[in-house]
């Protein structure tokens, strides 16, 4: 790990430990190409909303020599699934049968035409929706997921990463003094 995530490590306080030593594990290494784990890693950040970690996830990204696609199709994933997660789980939440015969009238073109692929795509969008706790769109992007040919073990591996980046962003926050 770079620098940007290692100042990142440090100023979790000491109730972050597990953090702290789950932050590389799940940033370097498993069943992710390294453009799938940035791109997640990336798009994770900024729903996590905590500018530190997303800019140190920024630099290390850059510093990996990740392409200029991937990190705005991150940037995309993030902000697509900050607007479908909330109207997808307001849908799953009411339970109202109404709701679902509704068309949403939402764009939503990019994630049928991404910069990189629709399957590292929308494994970075299962990762956000995990998040942001829209089991809807979860299901729907898992299936997609496998549809293009990923695996349930790349499936894990992102979630891991999500989970791991917003316990780092609450991290970091409750460290502040």
């Amino acid at each position: 790990m770079g620098a940007a995530i290692e100042k990142v490590r440090e100023a979790m306080p000491d109730a972050a430990k597990d953090i702290r030593l789950n932050l590389p594990s799940v940033l370097e290494g498993g069943s992710l190409t390294a453009e799938q784990r940035w791109m997640v890693a990336l798009a994770c950040g900024y729903a996590a909303r905590n500018p530190t970690l997303r800019a140190a996830l920024e630099e290390e990204a850059r510093s990996a020599g990740i392409r200029a696609e991937v990190i705005d199709d991150a940037k995309a994933a993030a902000a697509l699934m900050a607007m479908n997660n909330v109207y997808y789980r307001f849908r799953h939440f009411i339970g109202k049968p109404v709701y679902g015969t509704k068309r949403p009238n939402l764009r939503m073109n990019r994630i049928a035409q991404p910069l990189t692929s629709k399957a590292d795509f929308e494994l970075t969008c299962l990762a956000v929706s995990a998040i942001n706790g829209c089991e809807m769109c979860v299901r729907s992007h898992e299936e997609a997921v496998l549809a293009g040919g990923l695996s349930e073990e790349q499936v894990h591996d992102a979630v891991r990463i999500a989970a791991t980046l917003q316990a780092a962003a609450v991290s970091l926050e409750i460290g502040v003094a």
